[in-house]
């Protein structure tokens, strides 16, 4: 004799860890969001750009600070993807795809309002805009546009969802929050687009030699280098090119020659 199973009801609530799954999937989409705009296309500031020290100051520092942000959040969303699969069968809720995409907003939402208030503000490690001579109007822009609403949107999307009744679509939304956490992070590792001049920081150690070798078999011009000869800028036709410049030994390559933001700090160190 089969027993009945009995799905539960969005009145009786939803369980906590796929709240926090929610949660978490948000809060990595945030950080990655935070990190490729403002990190890598804008390039409007690293994630230790204020913190006043020599060795810190270095850039190949810098970029290793970016890469480790990007790899905890990569952690906080393995983290929120486990706990999706584990409480897969919260989806037996007809409106649990409304309450899982309401719960990524809210912690999307956090992130940005954590972000701004706490390393901004109480440990002063990053503005928005390093090179700015109002850093506190883009941080209040930053939490006006990307804080606080997406806080509010979440909040009342999670009321509502939380009803009976309404429903639909609830596996194809956990596909979406899995595959935009997931894409968001491989984004953040993906040399820029064929925009013809590029940046590009060598990892330590590299001789000159080496990365003249590496130039060669990238097949980029060199533009310009600073006196340490460790920022380049070349011209690459192709993304291609970029990934072979990686393949050489290259820390970073990005196709911001317009926005330096994020270097300025440094030529007045």
């Amino acid at each position: 004799m089969r027993a009945n199973v009995i799905a539960p009801s969005p009145a009786a609530g939803y369980s906590a860890g796929f709240r926090w799954a929610g949660y978490l999937t948000g809060l990595a989409m945030g950080g990655f969001f935070d990190g490729i705009l403002l990190h890598q296309v804008l390039q409007w500031h690293h994630l230790l750009s204020l913190v006043d020290s020599p060795v810190v100051r270095d850039i190949r520092v810098q970029i290793l600070a970016d890469g480790m942000f990007h790899v905890l959040m990569y952690l906080i969303a393995l983290w929120g993807l486990t706990l999706l699969w584990r409480n897969r069968e919260q989806f037996a809720l007809p409106s649990a795809g409304r309450y899982l995409l309401a719960c990524a907003l809210i912690g999307f939402g956090i992130w940005n309002v954590v972000d701004v208030v706490l390393f901004h503000w109480i440990l002063v490690i990053h503005r928005i805009r390093v090179d700015s001579d109002h850093p506190l109007f883009w941080d209040l822009l930053w939490l006006v546009l990307f804080g606080l609403p997406f806080l509010a949107a979440g909040w009342r999307l999670r009321r509502q969802a939380a009803r009976p009744g309404t429903g639909g679509a609830s596996g194809a939304r956990a596909a979406m929050v899995a595959t935009l956490t997931l894409g968001a992070g491989a984004i953040a590792a993906l040399p820029p687009a064929d925009t013809g001049t590029s940046l590009v920081v060598f990892a330590p150690g590299r001789t000159p030699l080496q990365i003249f070798q590496a130039f060669d078999a990238a097949d980029v011009r060199v533009v310009w280098s600073d006196r340490s000869a460790t920022v380049w800028a070349v011209h690459a036709a192709q993304r291609s090119d970029a990934f072979r410049l990686y393949r050489h030994g290259a820390l970073l390559v990005s196709g911001s020659m317009l926005a330096p933001g994020c270097f300025n700090w440094l030529a007045r160190s």
